[in-house]
């Protein structure tokens, strides 16, 4: 038996599928709009980072659009409460399907580097709300503002970092178990 056998297969697939609604809510019921309202996307969005000229740029479109900001903070308020939690969940899961660490690169690994992996799914799910989390210091007017804008850009990259090397890793695992005599 393999260690992640236990964890049914429809969990994963229900995960996989709250993970799309709540993408799709997101996209379409605040990305689309935001796009739509301000003719620019999202900062959460930018898959190949931003600096912080452009969250700049973003405190003053939404000090001068009321909508949008709105837009956004009920996107944060909304999906962005819960999608990187289901995300998380599923990205661990998948690690946890798979089987045993120690067996996934054809090798002993040391045991750290092992637990490691487990945690990046974490990694991932902590950046994310630390994006979710600056988006909001930094577009607000308090204190914190300036510190959360210079924040907000290494957040997102770490997020999207975490998240590439999360989908890497996955799709190792699957090609290696799919790939080696004798597993199912």
């Amino acid at each position: 038996m393999k260690a992640g056998s236990a964890i049914p297969l429809w969990t994963v697939a229900l995960l996989a599928a709250l993970c799309l609604a709540v993408l799709a809510w997101t996209t379409f019921g605040f990305v689309v709009p935001f796009k739509h309202e301000t003719g620019q996307a999202v900062l959460d969005t930018y898959f190949a980072g931003y600096d912080e000229s452009a969250v700049f740029h973003m405190q003053k479109l939404l000090d001068e659009n009321e909508t949008a900001a709105k837009l956004l903070n009920a996107m944060y308020f909304g999906p962005e409460l819960i999608f990187p939690a289901l995300l998380t969940a599923l990205l661990f899961l998948v690690f946890l399907r798979l089987g045993p660490i120690g067996s996934w690169f054809g090798r002993p690994l040391h045991p750290l580097i092992a637990k490691a992996i487990y945690l990046l799914p974490f990694i991932y799910g902590i950046s994310d709300y630390g994006e979710n989390i600056s988006s909001l210091i930094a577009f607000g007017n308090g204190a914190s503002a300036d510190l959360a804008m210079h924040l907000l850009p290494w957040m997102t990259r770490l997020k999207f970092a975490s998240l590439a090397i999360c989908f890497i890793v996955a799709t190792r695992l699957v090609i290696a178990r799919w790939l080696s005599p004798g597993e199912d």
